[in-house]
């Protein structure tokens, strides 16, 4: 049985999420799918460690560790897929724990992620494919879960020319997956039209999915703390987010504050409010607000997105944090895809979206 919960603040209900799955899962290796290199552990993680830095929390960083040591062995083997990019988000973990650590094993695992750039095939422009069972496609998520590594990599190991092939995929989701009248872009494109999913002409999936478009919003966010200022096309970054965080606020749903799993048809029966999107939203607005990129409008969509998860949010019997409303892992496809997805409580999809959105409000509103 649930109920309805309290208002905290937005680290205090980081802090409750964050506490659910260690509860439920004592063990971070056994984190669902467990003993598993995988996204999944990595975006909640990755909110954790962003509750970390906030916190300083040894908690935190002991349970990250724990996911990461209970998988790479001392010499940096682990197992992962070598065909998509999603392997590469988890190695987000790594560069925090190799900075002055004695051991080599993770930046020896950043190395062996780092090399799928060089591996992972292509289009004929030099777009990744998502993954080798969806040849010759590009999906939002890729540049998240490839592309904030790669800018990370850059960095701490001096491989400048990384930031060109970021850039690059950006550039090229804009100019084949955006929509210009409704300023959205479409969940996944197929240079091949062999798809069934996919429009003759332009090659592109028929929907504007939230959650899709929660990674791309995502990553742009994160690209814009990681560029240099004087990286050219950097500009062209904060731009392509401002745009599209200004679409997302006309398609809001006034009454809650959340976006619907099909962005654009909040007016059709059967499409439904979906909280991992709109946890992507928050933290991508909120940060924009504060690296100084949006104003009055998107702060007031990102107060009224938050306040509406957490509108949302219920505790179970023994008080403890649920997040409802998270759809499962989606493949592209037709609006009926979507819609008829399955809905789960605490997968880690939402909740490490929804940890970092309060770290973001947090930043933004302090």
């Amino acid at each position: 049985m649930t109920k309805t919960v309290e208002a905290k603040t937005p680290l205090v209900w980081a802090r409750a999420a964050c506490a659910a799955l260690m509860e439920k899962y004592p063990a971070a290796v056994e984190l669902p799918p467990a003993r598993r290199w995988h996204y999944h552990q990595g975006v909640f993680l990755c909110g954790m460690e962003q509750l970390w830095e906030r916190t300083r929390e040894a908690k935190y960083d002991e349970y990250i560790r724990a996911y990461v040591d209970g998988l790479v062995d001392p010499f940096g083997n682990f197992p992962y897929a070598r065909d998509e990019l999603d392997a590469i988000q988890p190695g987000l973990l790594l560069f925090r724990l190799d900075d002055g650590s004695p051991n080599g094993k993770y930046r020896i695992a950043a190395r062996k992620l780092r090399g799928l750039f060089d591996t992972l095939h292509r289009t004929a422009e030099g777009g990744f494919w998502h993954k080798d069972k969806y040849p010759y496609q590009m999906w939002l998520d890729g540049l998240y879960m490839g592309g904030v590594f790669a800018l990370k990599y850059a960095a701490a190991y001096g491989e400048p020319e990384l930031r060109k092939l970021v850039l690059h995929q950006e550039r090229l989701m804009r100019i084949h997956m955006k929509d210009e009248a409704s300023g959205l872009l479409y969940h996944a494109w197929d240079e091949k039209r062999a798809a069934a999913w996919a429009h003759p002409d332009t090659g592109c999936s028929p929907e504007f999915w939230a959650r899709s478009i929660g990674w791309y919003v995502l990553a742009l966010a994160e690209f814009l703390e990681l560029l240099p200022e004087e990286e050219p096309g950097r500009e062209e970054i904060a731009a392509s987010l401002q745009d599209v965080l200004h679409a997302l606020i006309r398609y809001q749903d006034l009454r809650t504050g959340l976006w619907h799993q099909v962005v654009d048809k909040g007016g059709l029966s059967d499409n439904w409010l979906e909280t991992s999107g709109t946890s992507l939203f928050v933290y991508a607005m909120a940060k924009a607000v504060r690296l100084g990129i949006a104003g009055a409008d998107v702060i007031t969509s990102a107060k009224a997105g938050y306040q509406g998860l957490i509108d949302t949010i219920r505790v179970d019997g023994e008080g403890r944090f649920e997040l409802p409303l998270i759809c499962i892992g989606t493949s592209a496809g037709d609006y009926e895809n979507y819609v008829t997805r399955p809905t789960s409580t605490n997968d880690l999809h939402g909740v490490g979206a929804f940890v970092m959105a309060c770290v973001a409000m947090h930043d933004m509103l302090r």
